[in-house]
């Protein structure tokens, strides 16, 4: 710990505000063409009071800030770039019960991640597919089993 770290610790302990932040890691997908639109926004997120450290991956099209932040407050730092921003909507695909369904899988989305969304994704099966996944249930006493 820094001078400057230790100054924030004592200042944070002496404080009549007894309003602290949580520690947050706030990950956005951000618009970013090139290296240039890298900076602009790390420059831009490291401004944010509380801000610890700012990650940028252009491959992903991510920022990420961790540190005593507000979600409201990074998103609003963000989007003074200029650049098309939204909070970070994707979730690993081992998260998500069906990640195959419409509206969760996305093309887009970077390799092992599909979108999130609030409302569980419930496959529909055709009539075809529902009788032959009904033959191996186990719910049915008169289903073939295969040991």
């Amino acid at each position: 710990m820094g001078v400057a770290g230790t100054l924030e610790y004592f200042s944070d302990l002496f404080s009549k505000k007894k309003k602290k932040k949580q520690l947050n890691t706030v990950s956005l997908k951000v618009r970013m063409d090139c290296e240039g639109c890298g900076l602009k926004v790390k420059k831009a997120l490291s401004g944010v009071k509380g801000a610890k450290s700012v990650e940028v991956d252009m491959k992903q099209q991510k920022a990420t800030v961790y540190g005593y932040v507000d979600t409201k407050e990074v998103l609003k730092a963000a989007q003074a770039t200029g650049k098309k921003v939204e909070k970070w909507p994707y979730v690993p695909y081992n998260m998500i019960a069906h990640p195959y369904v419409n509206g969760v899988y996305d093309k887009k989305a970077p390799t092992n991640f599909v979108r999130f969304t609030d409302e569980p994704g419930v496959a529909t099966l055709n009539p075809d597919e529902e009788k032959y996944l009904l033959i191996f249930s186990d719910e049915n006493p008169n289903a073939c089993s295969i040991m």
